[in-house]
């Protein structure tokens, strides 16, 4: 969940039941895998989780920060590795990036907000404040291989998360989740190549 959507939701002033959340967000899950994105609505949600539609809007401002939240739950599982390796690190990251977009619903949930962002800008400032959190996570991999002395020190961490983000999502966006490891690797390794000490 972004800072700018909990802000959002703090100042309303309305406490979250968990047990609440859970039910809506689970809704939202499966209406999005049922009826995808055209067929995506509170109004759908709210009827799905027997929630009333204000419940949800109090706690999520717009469809997209619902279909946000639906995607960072389904997301859990991507690892940040930390094998003391930039090229590796990076490698394992995509890779398990790709494998989850294709083995749980999150691709699709991920292409429905790109798409909500394309007319609406409300999803568009939301896709902006988790694309900055995401961006911060991935440069991580980046500062730590800056410590180690493995990339340069004019290097951006947050301009290759972008690069490694933009493969990762024209990839997403053109049906091609079905790279195999050693083309992973290859295009890792050129992003690696641009960028070391």
């Amino acid at each position: 969940m972004n800072a700018e959507t909990e802000a959002a939701r703090r100042s309303v002033g309305a406490r979250r039941s968990l047990e609440s959340s859970e039910a809506i967000l689970e809704a939202a899950e499966a209406v999005l895998v049922e009826n995808g994105h055209a067929g995506f609505s509170i109004e759908a949600v709210a009827r799905r989780a027997r929630a009333g539609k204000p419940t949800i809007y109090r706690w999520w401002p717009s469809k997209a920060a619902l279909l946000l939240d639906v995607y960072q739950r389904q997301k859990r599982d991507v690892d940040y590795p930390d094998t003391g390796n930039i090229e590796e690190d990076l490698f394992r990251f995509v890779q398990s990036l790709f494998v989850h977009w294709r083995q749980t619903p999150s691709g699709g949930i991920f292409r429905s907000l790109l798409a909500e962002a394309q007319a609406d800008p409300a999803a568009a400032e939301a896709l902006a404040g988790y694309a900055a959190g995401r961006r911060a996570r991935t440069g991580k991999l980046v500062e730590r291989a800056k410590a180690r002395g493995e990339v340069a020190d004019s290097v951006d961490p947050e301009q290759v998360a972008d690069m490694v983000a933009s493969y990762a999502w024209v990839h997403l966006l053109t049906g091609r989740l079905d790279e195999d490891d050693a083309t992973l690797r290859r295009a890792v390794c050129m992003i690696v190549d641009g960028i070391k000490a």
